[in-house]
């Protein structure tokens, strides 16, 4: 099972318990109408919210009406979407994971980015206290070549070459290519996907810090690896 997730920060200083205390009640509806004049309330929530030394954990949910055409008339029904997240500190700062949730066909996804937003709001009254993160190019480019055997696919961006956008590389023995020193010096690698020996797993990491498990892992072991051996990492 593919697991994502993305990875903020709190820089306003906050305490632990004060979030706790913020998010345990949080509860908004909005009504809204069908086609057919049906009321219905969708409601976003927090839910299952626990505290925990110095981490709290919770699900973001929400609701949305998908629309479909059944019959040639269109049917509106409402539907929940579930976004697990994790706030956690690491040395002074404080980090923020939020797990993409699984997405029905024809449902507005719920996004990793509108999740942190709303968090935002509702802790600090303003969107901008939970901001994205990032892992620098240098950075990625030492984690590919301290084990080039274990990279499966090098995305760059921020290509200098005309009219290139982006450049992709897969395959084994990527740092011993010459295509690989030769994109290295025109581009930004955006993306990595590797073999994590530690902990037996594929891993795919972008430099905006969304994190992918693609082998069988489960959502414990996605928020140990953060933890444990990608927020060192980060700028």
């Amino acid at each position: 099972m593919v697991q994502p997730a993305k990875i903020f920060e709190i820089k306003e200083k906050a305490d632990l318990g004060l979030i706790v205390w913020k998010l345990k009640d949080f509860r908004e509806e909005e009504r809204y109408q069908t086609e057919n004049g049906e009321n219905i309330n969708l409601v976003t929530e927090i839910l299952d919210l626990k505290s925990k030394d110095d981490s709290i954990s919770g699900i973001f949910s929400k609701d949305f009406i998908r629309k479909r055409f059944y019959r040639r008339k269109l049917v509106e029904a409402p539907v929940t979407e579930e976004a697990p997240f994790w706030i956690s500190h690491f040395e002074d700062r404080i980090f923020m994971m939020v797990l993409a949730p699984s997405v029905a066909r024809g449902v507005k996804k719920l996004l990793t980015n509108y999740v942190a937003n709303k968090l935002s709001k509702v802790l600090f009254i303003e969107p901008q206290a939970i901001v994205e993160v990032k892992i620098s190019h240098r950075t990625l480019k030492e984690l590919h070549e301290s084990n080039p055997q274990a990279t499966k696919l090098i995305w760059f961006d921020e290509v200098d070459i005309p009219g290139i956008e982006k450049l992709c590389l897969a395959g084994s023995d990527l740092a011993d290519t010459s295509l690989y020193r030769d994109y290295v010096e025109h581009g930004k690698i955006w993306y990595v996907v590797f073999e994590s020996q530690k902990r037996e797993a594929v891993v795919g990491i972008t430099r905006n810090c969304v994190v992918t498990l693609f082998s069988r892992s489960t959502t414990e072991e996605l928020v140990n690896y953060i933890l444990e051996d990608l927020l060192v990492l980060i700028e």
